[in-house]
């Protein structure tokens, strides 16, 4: 089970704005994932420059972001003119697991679309379940505790407010709740995540990290560096991860070959990687990312 928590008390959160959440017809959600574009889409909602004045912000959390993004959401919160909660369905390392049947076969968890190299020297990817089950889910959850009911009725009752700019607008899909619709103000106002960036440095922000777990398949090579030349413990429990999918799926039939975070196939410890922000080797694949919730 997940669970849901206030992450900010005090005189402007009280119970007569509670009941008011409760009793609004459509509740406006920004759903923050502490990135950039969702970190200035909230900034520009605070200061009225987006409409309505959302009635909260939720942070959908793995577990497993690295430590940069936990830092700039304890800035970001103050900031804000709403309150932030967090929802999460636990720590996304932890769903990574193995278990022998009575009959004797092995089953393998792996949430996270790891990188794979068949037997025959082909190359795939494991199912990826981690976006629904870690980001959606909870947000589901998250909104429906706001509203007061166990089960979505069939009427809008949410507003998600997704982080997604021009640049990424083929990540963009509709709520597959029956009592949410989605909304991506960035895009309304024409904006990429450069002008995001911008934007935050106009008024006086610093830069938001990226935000998506320290292990994500997904990562670019320049996001591996950083991580790489981060907190030591963040890079070895990478590493340690990585061996940890490789040992599980060894033995696993179903898995037909030996599975790698980096798109390269190749040891996480091991990888050289590239200077330069953006190289001819490097490839996008947070476009593909499910329903657009991740790295904004």
């Amino acid at each position: 089970m997940g669970s849901f928590s206030r992450l900010r008390t005090g005189s402007r959160y009280h119970l007569w704005t509670t009941w008011g959440i409760l009793l609004k017809k459509v509740l406006e959600i920004i759903s923050l994932g502490g990135g950039v574009q969702s970190s200035t889409m909230a900034l520009m909602a605070s200061k009225g420059l987006i409409g309505p004045m959302p009635d909260v912000a939720l942070f959908a959390d793995t577990q497993c972001e690295p430590s940069s993004v936990y830092a700039w959401l304890d800035y970001l919160e103050p900031l804000l003119s709403f309150p932030v909660h967090r929802v999460t369905a636990g720590n996304l390392a932890d769903s990574i697991s193995g278990h022998t049947s009575k009959s004797g076969t092995r089953y393998v968890r792996i949430p996270i679309p790891a990188h794979i190299t068949n037997k025959d020297g082909s190359h795939g990817i494991l199912g990826r379940q981690c976006t629904d089950r870690f980001k959606l889910r909870p947000l589901a959850r998250g909104a429906k505790k706001l509203f007061g009911v166990r089960r979505a009725k069939r009427e809008l009752r949410v507003r998600f407010w997704i982080g997604i700019s021009t640049d990424e607008a083929h990540r963009m899909k509709p709520s597959r709740e029956v009592f949410a619709e989605n909304r991506w103000p960035l895009i309304e106002l024409g904006m990429s995540r450069v002008d995001c960036l911008k934007w935050m440095s106009k008024n006086g922000y610093p830069e938001p990290p990226k935000s998506a777990c320290t292990f994500c398949p997904f990562h670019s090579d320049a996001e591996w560096r950083k991580l790489k030349a981060g907190p030591k413990e963040e890079w070895d429990n990478v590493i340690s991860i990585e061996k940890t999918i490789q040992r599980l799926c060894r033995d696993v039939k179903a898995v037909r070959g030996e599975p790698f975070l980096h798109y390269s196939r190749k040891p996480i410890d091991e990888i050289e990687f590239t200077a330069s922000p953006k190289t001819h080797n490097e490839i996008d694949l947070f476009g593909n990312e499910c329903e657009g919730m991740c790295g904004v």
